[in-house]
């Protein structure tokens, strides 16, 4: 069985798009931009990646190409969950075949099943695999959270469901899933602005989306909170913590997916609808971010 254990800097990848189609040259530009910046791994197909908006073809796709373009240097998780318990789980079966490996699966969104409903969702899915899940509460968009207990009740049973990517904006609720499910149990901010204080109730580290432009950064920040030295880690977080929320002014992704481009890194900040582009206002604040960064001249 894959490692379990998830420590480090995960980028929740976007999913660069021109023309209406997604544009794999800037894809593995991406992707090799974040290799170089030293990421622990790559999270395909998430929100930031646009999930929402992609064919179920698009989809498998774009996480096989992902897994390519890696070439076994840094691994790939897909997000291959939905608010459907029979479309989780074929999307999952098709991620593993095509080599993922392993899977992020947010709460089922809108339909806002019981906690029961959550947990027989789960375990329908990790019955299909082997390969480390990784849950992601996040209320904001879903209407739902998993709870500790039903986390705990999924780790009893299937010790590859072993990471939570927690985005409820509460250190409380973190400490609470290590204090219950224990060290070997790992637990992921899925905030960039509340990482390094997760991080210091003992979260492992982050799934990000400000590392898709500032990758190895954040990487340093994440290692030194790791290493036990809050002190440098509080430094790059502070230099970094006004992106951090800027990046969030309007809808993810569209934002990183402008400075993305603003950077150089991809060509195009195109979004599908009903995401919009930028307003002139979010731009003008962001380019003055990223200038006062030196991440653009």
């Amino acid at each position: 069985m894959a490692n379990l254990q998830f420590k480090g800097t995960y980028t929740a990848l976007a999913t660069p798009l021109s023309d209406g189609a997604v544009d794999y040259n800037n894809l593995n530009a991406l992707v090799d931009h974040q290799i170089k910046g030293g990421i622990n791994g790559l999270v395909s197909v998430g929100t930031t990646g646009e999930s929402p908006t992609l064919s179920h073809s698009e989809h498998i796709q774009v996480i096989r190409s992902t897994i390519m373009m890696a070439q076994n240097k840094i691994p790939v998780y897909a997000g291959t969950g939905s608010n459907s318990t029979i479309e989780a789980v074929e999307l999952t079966k098709k991620a593993d075949q095509v080599g993922a490996d392993g899977f992020l699966l947010v709460a089922p969104y809108y339909n806002k099943p019981s906690q029961e409903g959550i947990f027989a969702h789960f375990s329908a899915i990790a019955e299909v695999t082997e390969k480390p899940i990784i849950l992601y509460s996040i209320p904001s968009r879903c209407g739902i959270e998993i709870s500790v207990e039903v986390a705990a009740k999924l780790y009893d049973k299937y010790p590859h469901v072993c990471c939570m990517k927690a985005a409820e904006g509460s250190c409380d609720k973190v400490a609470q899933y290590i204090k219950t499910l224990g060290d070997d149990f790992s637990v992921l901010s899925g905030d960039d602005g509340l990482t390094l204080p997760f991080m210091s109730n003992g979260a492992r580290g982050v799934i990000s989306v400000a590392s898709n432009l500032i990758a190895s950064p954040i990487v340093k920040m994440v290692n030194l909170a790791n290493s036990n030295d809050f002190s440098k880690a509080r430094e790059l977080f502070l230099k970094y913590y006004e992106l951090f929320n800027a990046i969030f002014i309007e809808p993810n992704p569209v934002p990183i997916k402008y400075c993305l481009k603003r950077a150089g890194i991809i060509e195009s900040d195109r979004v599908r609808l009903p995401l919009s582009q930028l307003k002139d206002s979010t731009k003008i604040e962001l380019d003055r971010i990223l200038k006062d960064l030196n991440l653009i001249k």
